[in-house]
């Protein structure tokens, strides 16, 4: 059995500065939450991976099955229960936005207040969603355990990088 510890992490240091009658204003801003999550099934733990690199047809969509339809780099079938962080990142060189959510049959509703609706990724953006305490978002196999990656429009393809970490 594999053992999973992950570390998931985001760092924003921006300033604002601005010169004023008398010298100069300035706001610094470096903030950085960072989760580790331990292999198990409890807060602040995770015991499955799954990642991938997709491309969607113009104007295409795909109902990814978190619950049974993904399996793991060894080939392990995956039935995720929570997922604890979800990251989708879209390539820099799509045309059109990545379009995450929406009203899949059986749709994750944990993870959007609605089934129906959706989060746009622009070209070279992403979307990071982590939960780490002990109910994550729930998935339910069979009734909800799709989540729905659209293409926002025709002419082109898109390409994007998901990483669901969660408990099986």
């Amino acid at each position: 059995m594999a053992t999973l510890t992950s570390k998931i992490a985001l760092s924003v240091a921006a300033n604002l500065a601005a010169a004023l009658d008398v010298g100069t204003g300035a706001h610094e801003v470096a903030f950085g939450p960072t989760y580790v999550l331990q292999n198990g099934t409890g807060a602040n733990q995770a015991n499955e991976l799954w990642a991938d690199t997709r491309t969607i047809a113009a104007s295409g969509s795909e109902d990814l099955d978190l619950s049974g339809g993904v399996s793991d780099i060894f080939g392990t079938s995956l039935a995720f229960t929570k997922i604890k962080a979800l990251v989708v990142v879209a390539a820099a060189a799509n045309t059109n936005d990545v379009v995450v959510g929406g009203a899949a049959a059986n749709a994750i509703a944990s993870v959007f207040g609605d089934v129906s609706d959706t989060i746009r990724v622009k070209p070279g953006g992403m979307v990071a969603l982590v939960a780490p305490d002990a109910a994550g978002y729930a998935l339910t196999a069979g009734t909800a355990d799709l989540l729905k990656v659209a293409n926002s429009g025709a002419g082109s393809a898109v390409s994007f990088t998901i990483v669901v970490i969660g408990v099986v």
